[in-house]
């Protein structure tokens, strides 16, 4: 079997013009980041990362990224993550990487993947700024888990692609990237549950049905309406989007009582925002207001 050779030193530095796994694209005030991983170039030898798949590698360049554009580019305030391939979008950890890889391995790369996603999750809650998911192809596993950490996620339908998380039939261990845990939150236990041990795949129709993604759009004007969408969240009321988010994740968890004291807190600090005091000057003048994310 072949064997990753885990003693040489991972180096986390990353030069932006010798990026192998990653493209972004700056438009003022969104940031198209495309998933394009070279499969000849795994972080170890041993393996190829076929199918958009990942290893340590891509991810330690999509963590640079994010960071970077938090920043060098505070000017963003929405981050598209999508594909450059036709027809995939990504197929999750490449498990040839993890049939290599020895236990101490597996845990702290699992590891790492799951922090950037935390810190995708972080930036959206506490700095306002959004990611949407473009998923413009077949999304699988730790690809979908991925898109979860996103604020919203939408579905080509080009007649191919399809969702699953097919760890449990497929190779005998659970989603491990967020899966369990932002999954359930999003379509409730029972349907979750469902999905992750059957491993089925699902049609963009019975994905957008059971909320697994919240629009799916046609082929042929996919990428117009990405680039709509994605406009509208980042030339929206930024803080007012994040604090809704929060107050609707947070506040589910807690009794009524402090869920409601929770909301009145959050408003209170939007009243002093520009954008607020933007949206209610816009009003009363009989204007269309123009929000600048703070």
């Amino acid at each position: 079997m072949l064997t990753v050779n885990e003693k040489e030193l991972v180096t986390f530095d990353v030069v932006p013009e010798d990026r192998r796994h990653w493209r972004l694209a700056l438009d003022g005030r969104v940031a198209t980041l495309a998933m394009d991983v070279n499969e000849d170039c795994g972080l170890k030898p041993g393996y190829k990362l076929k199918l958009n798949s990942y290893d340590l590698g891509v991810d330690i360049e999509l963590h640079d990224i994010l960071q970077r554009i938090r920043f060098e580019h505070p000017e963003v305030a929405c981050v598209v993550l999508t594909s450059a391939r036709e027809r995939m979008f990504c197929a999750g950890a490449n498990i040839y990487m993890l049939g290599a890889s020895s236990h101490a391995w597996k845990v702290n790369f699992c590891k790492f993947t799951n922090e950037t996603r935390n810190g995708m999750e972080d930036s959206s809650h506490y700095d306002g700024l959004k990611f949407l998911a473009a998923l413009n192809g077949t999304t699988a596993g730790g690809g979908y888990e991925l898109a979860l950490a996103c604020d919203e996620i939408l579905l080509i339908d080009d007649r191919s692609s399809a969702i699953s998380l097919p760890e449990v039939p497929l190779l005998g261990v659970l989603p491990g990237t967020g899966g369990t845990q932002r999954l359930p939150r999003l379509i409730g236990p029972s349907r979750a549950l469902d999905m992750m041990v059957t491993g089925k795949l699902l049609t963009p129709d019975e994905a957008l049905a059971i909320g697994l993604v919240n629009y799916v759009y046609p082929k042929e004007t996919f990428a117009k309406d990405v680039q709509a969408y994605a406009s509208a969240l980042a030339h929206g009321p930024a803080r007012a989007v994040s604090l809704i988010k929060r107050s609707v994740l947070e506040g589910v968890e807690m009794p009524l009582t402090a869920g409601l004291a929770l909301e009145r807190e959050l408003q209170n600090r939007l009243f002093v925002t520009e954008d607020a005091k933007e949206g209610l000057s816009a009003f009363v003048e009989k204007r269309k207001p123009t929000f600048k994310g703070r």
